[in-house]
Formats: C-alpha cells, structure tokens, sequence
C-alpha cells in the first residue's frame, strides 16, 4: 500500500465484501491514504459520482497513472 498515494489514479479488480460494491473496471481518483491496521484508501470513483474507501488487504486494484505525472507533463 505504499506506493498508493492522494492523486493516483486506480482500477478496481474486485470487491469482494461491499454490500454495495464499485463495479470491477472502475476507475477513480486517490483523494486520501491511512496507514496501519485499519488502513484504507478514499477513492472518488470517475463516471459513477461516488466516493467510497478500498480496503488494502482486502480489496484488489491496481494504480494505472498519477495525476502529479500527467501536470508534469503537460507543462513541459
């Protein structure tokens, strides 16, 4: 979980434990990272206006870009 930070962008792989959970495919926004035993990552999920929190040891995803990349970029 280190290397997810506020401002990565995500795709979830699976949800397996939501009662309502975030269709697999989905993409979202990194907004906040806790650490430790209850350690949970706040995304803002693209196209569906929901914000809702992964569970690291639970919840599969994988970071497929950063937002503090892309400015980079678009300001060389």
């Amino acid at each position: 979980m280190a290397s997810v930070k506020p401002g990565d962008y995500i795709r979830l792989i699976h949800m397996p434990d939501d009662p309502d959970p975030i269709p697999a495919g989905s993409e979202g926004l990194v907004i906040d990272v806790t650490d430790g035993p209850l350690a949970q990552i706040t995304v803002d999920w693209m196209g569906i206006n929901r914000t809702l929190t992964l569970i690291p040891s639970v919840d599969r995803f994988e970071i497929i870009g950063s937002a503090k990349n892309e400015n980079e970029e678009e300001s060389q």
